[in-house]
Parts: structure tokens; sequence; C-alpha cells
């Protein structure tokens, strides 16, 4: 069984994959800043707290939790995010950063914190967008959005490469519509092709054997468009 952090497990996608991997029997650490929702699932196989990306008191407190209790982690899935939906002329600087605190230096900072806990044979996970990906289709008002979720492509792609002798392996998956609150958010009124749980098998999966097969790419999960 895998020791697993799963960052945005209070709703959507996140909070569907604690539930998945904790009925398999893998020990998981489920982080969110609202830590009501997997509390009150009161699973023997969750453990969670009230955690902010961006906050160094928070970040401290899940390396000591997992440094004193599970010794290793298998499986890092960077799936937080913020998401600003908001003509680009009226984005300030202050707008940009918060966006990019979570998207971008949160997931860089949580990771850089968990690599030395990490063996080789672990798997770095980080959810990205279609957005992020070059070439793709782009919204208005995603300009915040969209580019963080490139940022942490390439992010990732460099991280591969300057740990490739670990045997830790880092991919991304650039997902498209999921029915969650986020895209309500998002699009307004779009009905997405696939729920939570079911990207939330695809990802669980990928994350416990994707890891044999890749290094340091992205893989594009999506059927429609957005």
């Amino acid at each position: 069984m895998k020791n697993i952090i799963i960052t945005g497990a209070s709703r959507g996608i996140g909070y569907e994959l604690a539930k998945l991997f904790a009925d398999q029997g893998h020990q998981v650490l489920a982080l969110s800043r609202n830590s009501k929702p997997i509390s009150i699932l009161q699973h023997k196989n969750i453990h969670t707290f009230s955690f902010d990306i961006c906050n160094p008191k928070d970040l401290k407190t899940m390396v000591d939790y997992v440094s004193k209790e599970w010794k290793h982690v298998d499986i890092l899935i960077n799936n937080a995010g913020k998401l600003l939906n908001k003509p680009f002329e009226e984005i300030s600087t202050q707008d940009f950063e918060e966006v990019y605190k979570v998207n971008v230096f949160g997931v860089a900072e949580i990771t850089r914190l968990v690599l030395p806990i990490m063996k080789s044979g672990s798997h770095v996970v980080t959810i990205s967008s279609m957005g992020g990906i070059q070439g793709s289709m782009k919204f208005p008002g995603l300009a915040a959005y969209s580019s963080s979720k490139g940022a942490v492509i390439t992010l990732s792609e460099l991280l591969a490469e300057e740990y490739k002798e670990s045997g830790i392996a880092f991919n991304v998956l650039a997902l498209g519509a999921v029915q969650t609150e986020m895209l309500a958010e998002a699009f307004p009124g779009y009905e997405a092709p696939l729920t939570a749980i079911e990207m939330a098998t695809y990802i669980k999966n990928f994350a416990l054997t994707g890891n044999t097969i890749y290094n340091g790419k992205v893989l594009q999960v999506s059927s429609s468009t957005p």
C-alpha cells in the first residue's frame, strides 16, 4: 500500500481521489483549507487538517506529520488550484500573484519539501488544464489561470530532468472539462462529459502506475472543448 498526499481535497476531483485511494487501503493525507468535508468521512485511512498551500506554517505541519507517521511519501498529487475568471484589463498584479501563489509557487514549494521524503519509484503528479497547453483553444477571462497552468507543465518537465537519476517520476495531467464547482465558475451553465468521480478514477490509476511508463510528460486528458 502507498502513502499518498493529495492537495485540494475538500471538493471535486481531490475529494473523490482521497476516498478512492483510502478505500483501496492506501494511506492518504488529504490537504485543503477546508478540512471539514474530509473529516466528516471519518475514514481510517485518511488523515486531514486545515492546510493553506501558501502558508509556511501549514507546510511545516505537513512535513512534520509525514516524517513522523510515514517516513516516506510514494505519491504526491498537486491538485489544489485557484481560478480567476476576469477580463484581462481588469486583472491587477495582485490578482495574478494570488493565482500564481497557489497554482505555481505553492506547487513548487510543496514538491520541494516532499522530495527529500520520497524514494526511487515515487511519483509526483501535477494536475494542469488544457488551457495551459500551448496551441490549445483559449477562453477569455482565464489569462491568469491558464498561464499558471502552463507554468507548472514546464516546471514538471524541468524537475523530471533535474531528478532523473533519483528514480522519482514527474508527470502532468492536463484536464479537459470535468463537472466540478470550479468548472461551473469558469463556464457557467456548461455541462461537462465527465464527472469528478470518473476523472478521479483515471487519475488514481495513473498515479499508481503511470510512473513506470512516463516521466517528464504532459498527457492531455480531455474528450471535449473546453
